[in-house]
């Protein structure tokens, strides 16, 4: 099962939450989300626990569990889906009259 964890302190490291989770159960992996540019965590992450018993354990104890001065809000993963548009991608503003060069 693939859990989401939110408010991880920025401070906190994979291995933390690794070990923190694995105090339930075997854990397949944790990773804290980044932000691209700055590398900075974003504040959540997820863990990944094969077992659905284990990791149903692991969610209700430590939902709400103080993590390094920080209160977790741990649940289950909702799959990602994709976010509709309108008209999709880009584009830009089409001016009416052309452009380019001087008129005079």
């Amino acid at each position: 099962m693939n859990i989401y964890v939110a408010n991880i302190p920025f401070s906190a490291s994979e291995d933390q939450l690794n070990d923190l989770f694995s105090q339930h159960g075997q854990v397949s992996s944790a990773r804290i989300i980044t932000d691209k540019f700055t590398s900075q965590s974003r504040g959540f992450g997820f863990v990944e626990i094969n077992d659905n018993t284990t990791a149903q354990a692991a969610i209700d104890a430590l939902n709400g569990h103080n993590f390094m001065g920080k209160t977790l809000t741990v649940n289950e993963a909702r799959p990602k889906t994709e976010t509709s548009s309108y008209g999709g991608g880009g584009g830009g503003y089409k001016k009416p009259y052309g452009g380019g060069g001087n008129r005079y």
